[in-house]
């Protein structure tokens, strides 16, 4: 019978890109996967800052190839989006890349602020300011920009938010202003149009009769976001060319309207199959934003993208010893893993989110169909298909057996509550950084150690 790695060399093609093995172990852009279990245990999470950089830098060199290409006028800036993870050494990774920065709440103003304060960024930043904004986040806007943030850009959710900005933004304070367009739903989604965003017929009415006689404010931006994500499907390019062509009629009535901001939705690496062309999607948004704007005898705008998943989703993974192995019946055989789906990518739980998911060791084995199953006592709490094929194969083999989940970087930690309650108490596990040095050695920091028992109970009052 086929090796596990003869296997998955006949299904997917294998080794892969940032993937190799090397004496039957499983190495992740050059980092031995074995000896980071024998050095920190497991459960372990663990970021690789490095591919932060990567990504980026691989989106800035597809936006800029495509301007050149298309001979587009506009520019291109890069903004991450926060909330996918607002760790500090996540966020300064990013920032070593002469991006900016995207926002969904009040307290990524004062998170921006404490950069400045260490020298991370200055107060020139481009900070795009999303969201419905409590009365809180739409006050650390209106500070910071007395403060001198110049490119603070409050992006309008709907109509009585840009009344606290007329009262409480000082005169001779430049503030410019973004509006977003409420977008049209997939056709599949249990509404049609998003609760954010004002709606699209009322964006130049509104403009209008609020803020075009306001000599103190500018829309600078128009912003909107297609909830499949940038996907080439008849869906993405018919809402793609409706706020096109609301931008060009806006910017024949608002000569300052100069960016368009169309949001994120990259995808990352979720599977073994990806297929997606990241060079073909981006050409073809360069060139469409630039057709619809020929047709309507209007100067392309500057672009911005929004960019979270894509970001940081392939920096992180997280790894789990097999603690049993239970045949239930004559077909379903678990492999029961030290942690839970639940508390530790809770989007396997809630959304059905595919991982990679590949063993660390014993790839010389044989292979066997199995399911995988948290440590909880919920009945939701296993995975049990993979992204590519309806079932999951490990190594077949009585040996102690590591695998991993990896491209887990986005959303998990803060989605399942970092250093809080977790459901069965499990605690939070240990998470470790890693660094490129300058000599290609690599530089390891445990930024969080294992939960213990202590902070638990102190935290639930028993203590």
């Amino acid at each position: 019978m086929q090796s596990y790695q003869e296997f998955l060399d006949l299904s997917v093609g294998f080794p892969q890109d940032g993937f190799d093995i090397i004496d039957d172990e499983l190495y992740f852009h050059d980092l031995n996967l074995m000896e980071l279990i024998e050095t920190y245990g497991t459960p372990l999470r663990f970021t690789y800052l490095p591919i932060i950089s990567k990504k980026i830098q691989q989106a800035k060199i597809l936006f800029q190839t495509a301007i050149l290409k298309h001979n587009y006028r506009g520019s291109y800036k890069y903004c991450y989006c926060t909330k996918s993870s607002h760790f500090k050494h996540v966020v300064e990774e990013a920032l070593k890349n002469d991006i900016h920065l995207e926002t969904s709440s009040a307290f990524d103003m004062p998170m921006i602020d404490a950069l400045e304060r260490q020298g991370t960024v200055t107060k020139d930043i481009t900070v795009i300011c999303n969201g419905f904004k409590t009365y809180q986040y739409k006050q650390y806007i209106v500070d910071m920009l007395h403060d001198g943030y110049t490119n603070i850009i409050p992006v309008l959710d709907n109509k009585e938010e840009f009344n606290m900005y007329d009262d409480e933004v000082e005169l001779g304070t430049p503030c410019n202003l973004g509006i977003r367009i409420a977008a049209e739903e997939q056709p599949d989604s249990q509404f049609y149009t998003s609760r954010l965003g004002i709606r699209m017929e009322d964006v130049i009415d509104f403009y209008n009769s609020k803020i075009a006689e306001n000599p103190h404010f500018k829309v600078k931006l128009l912003h909107f976001f297609i909830n499949s994500g940038i996907s080439d499907t008849p869906y993405y390019w018919n809402e793609l060319e409706k706020y096109v062509t609301l931008y060009c009629k806006f910017k024949k009535i608002n000569p300052d309207l100069d960016t368009l901001d169309i949001g994120g939705g990259m995808p990352f690496k979720d599977s073994l199959v990806h297929d997606f062309d990241f060079e073909y999607m981006v050409n073809e948004i360069v060139n469409r934003i630039k057709q619809i704007c020929a047709h309507h005898e209007v100067l392309e705008p500057d672009i911005i993208t929004e960019f979270g998943k894509y970001t940081v989703a392939e920096a992180s993974g997280i790894l789990y010893k097999v603690l049993g192995r239970k045949q239930q019946n004559d077909r379903e055989k678990w492999l029961m893993l030290d942690g839970s789906f639940i508390t530790n990518l809770p989007d396997v739980w809630a959304l059905n989110q595919k991982y990679i998911l590949l063993p660390i060791n014993n790839w010389d084995s044989e292979y066997e169909r199995v399911n995988l199953g948290g440590i909880t006592c919920d009945g939701q709490d296993y995975y049990n298909q993979e992204a590519h094929m309806n079932s999951v194969f490990m190594p077949k083999t009585r040996k102690v057996q590591y695998l991993g989940f990896f491209h887990t970087g986005a959303y998990q930690e803060v989605l399942s509550g970092y250093g809080g309650i977790h459901h069965c108490l499990l605690p939070s596990p240990k998470h470790v950084l890693i660094r490129r040095n300058r000599d290609e050695t690599f530089n390891y920091e445990v930024f969080g150690e294992e939960q213990n028992s202590k902070q638990v109970m102190k935290l639930l009052g028993y203590q």
